[in-house]
């Protein structure tokens, strides 16, 4: 595995404290450049593990305003820069003729960076709000109809990959859908074929953080466009959801991380779907199985930590 894609760049050396550059500012140089770091490291690796980009790739970075396709799309040219292969990326927005929709924002964004980009123009909102009763949620249709919209523009733009800026966060919001209204161990995989075979499409978001893409499009300060300019309601069951996990984040720390590890740890055999694994045609073999059932074993996990570690936690002692 190449280490260029995930290796971060030369530290920057901070200097000495002084009137002109206080301590707690280069205490936050040292944590931004710390998340600059992480960022660019994380989604080397999803690309590398999941062999997301490959040689001659044209990749096309769906830009929707908002913070987590502003970070994917910065990440990906910080990567670009120094990755062992050659790809090309090209940005497009899909600007779907909402009212109040700010069209000037990201074409002016976009310019700025010297990528090349490109903005279909499509109204959706008008489809949409013909066809979705008055106070109904619009995101679903919505949705399929911009995916159909941007498989065309990729084609006639000759890309070979979609970028979409879901992270970590989405898909284990993702996951928790799946099963509480699915019914479906399901979740966004980082890399997928479209249903019609012909699009690779692909999330190098993956193992980031939400928590980081809103930290650095904080510290980048990108014109984010708010995803509330159709009026539709929001996605309430996702929200709640995405809540929990930030509750359970900041009581049980590890817990949302050790829940993505989950995801790339299944044990078919342990699980209930016979199309994964054959449970009609189990038989004893007489030979050892290092995954074999220990159905009479006390199942062993990691001692959560003492309180006195956890931060924001005082201990008193009672007598």
């Amino acid at each position: 595995m190449s280490t260029a894609w995930t290796e971060a760049e030369s530290p920057t050396v901070a200097a000495a404290p002084s009137a002109a550059a206080p301590r707690h500012d280069l205490k936050i140089e040292r944590e931004t450049h710390k998340l600059e770091k992480r960022l660019c490291r994380e989604v080397g690796k999803a690309i590398v593990d999941f062999n997301m980009i490959e040689e001659g790739d044209k990749v096309m970075v769906c830009m929707s305003g908002g913070k987590d396709s502003y970070t994917l799309l910065d990440i990906l040219l910080k990567l670009k820069a120094r990755a062992p292969i050659h790809f090309d990326l090209v940005a497009v927005n899909l600007d779907q003729k909402q009212p109040g929709f700010p069209e000037h924002v990201l074409p002016e964004y976009l310019a700025s960076t010297g990528v090349p980009f490109h903005i279909e123009n499509e109204d959706t909102y008008s489809i949409v709000k013909k066809l979705i009763p008055e106070g109904k949620t619009t995101c679903s249709l919505c949705s399929r109809l911009r995916r159909g919209i941007l498989y065309r523009v990729a084609d006639e733009l000759d890309c070979t990959k979609i970028a979409l800026g879901h992270h970590r966060d989405d898909i284990l919001q993702t996951l928790l859908l799946n099963m509480f209204f699915g019914g479906k161990m399901k979740s966004m995989p980082p890399k997928l074929v479209s249903d019609d075979g012909k699009h690779v499409v692909i999330r190098p978001l993956a193992y980031v953080a939400e928590k980081d893409t809103a930290r650095w499009s904080a510290h980048r300060d990108f014109p984010i466009i708010p995803c509330n300019l159709c009026g539709s309601q929001e996605n309430l069951q996702r929200k709640q959801v995405g809540e929990m996990l930030r509750e359970w984040e900041k009581k049980f720390p590890g817990r949302v991380e050790n829940m993505f590890t989950a995801l790339q740890n299944v044990v078919p055999s342990h699980l209930l779907d016979g199309g994964l694994y054959d449970f009609r045609n189990a038989r004893a073999t007489g030979e050892a199985n290092e995954n074999g059932d220990k159905a009479f074993d006390k199942e062993e996990f990691a001692a959560p930590a003492p309180l006195s570690l956890l931060p924001g936690v005082q201990v008193v002692q009672l007598t």
